[in-house]
């Protein structure tokens, strides 16, 4: 996470919520010949001591013996802020972004525990979606889902910690920083219009 302390949080609900709201991220661990990292939906438990995921079978995460040290990184808004649009002198360029790191250990789940895990997964992201009937396992035919869940395995992460970096200018004065903030949307990166607002308006650490 950046050394930076007025950047840096540490299980705030900030970083939870941004956990829950993304529901995606890059699981990492270190393999014989080097890190190994994957892209994967992830479900939080309530608790957020806890994160559902899964992942295929071939993936050379899952033939990792268990359980291992492992990190999700969950990413936000993110952007470059050009010095020009501070209105102050001696700025130099930065890039301001958001990103959650849960730590702990990864442990494997036994395969029965998939269509339960599937159906939490897809229960949770399917409720989020207004206007529609939500898809279910049921709405599968059995022996296609049978196939499909052979091929994946479910896992679960530990928790031990959950740290945030919130990089928005907190490290410059309230007009210099509300400056950058009504130019960053017109800039180069993702969710522009997002980081503007968490750069007007940033978290307080913790």
């Amino acid at each position: 996470m950046h050394p930076n302390p007025v950047f840096r949080t540490s299980g705030t609900p900030q970083d939870i919520a941004l956990v829950r709201d993304r529901g995606f991220g890059t699981l990492a661990v270190n393999g014989d010949a080097g890190p190994l990292m994957s892209h994967v939906p992830v479900l939080l438990s309530p608790d957020a001591d806890r994160v559902e995921m899964h992942l295929v079978r071939s993936n050379p995460i899952a033939r990792l013996a268990m359980p291992v040290p492992a990190v999700i990184a969950v990413t936000g808004p993110d952007g470059y802020v050009s010095p020009d649009w501070y209105g102050a002198e001696g700025q130099v360029p930065t890039w301001n972004y958001v990103a959650v790191h849960l730590r702990g250990r990864l442990v494997a789940l036994e395969p029965g525990d998939m269509r339960a895990h599937l159906d939490r997964l897809s229960d949770h992201f399917e409720a989020r979606i207004a206007g529609k009937p939500p898809w279910t396992t049921d709405k599968m035919d059995a022996s296609a889902l049978d196939r499909m869940m052979r091929q994946i395995l479910p896992f679960r992460l530990e928790v031990d910690g959950i740290e945030g970096t919130w990089k928005l200018n907190q490290n410059k004065a309230d007009t210099v920083r509300l400056r950058a903030a009504d130019h960053v949307e017109a800039g180069i990166g993702a969710e522009l219009a997002a980081l503007a607002g968490l750069m007007r308006a940033p978290p307080d650490a913790g």
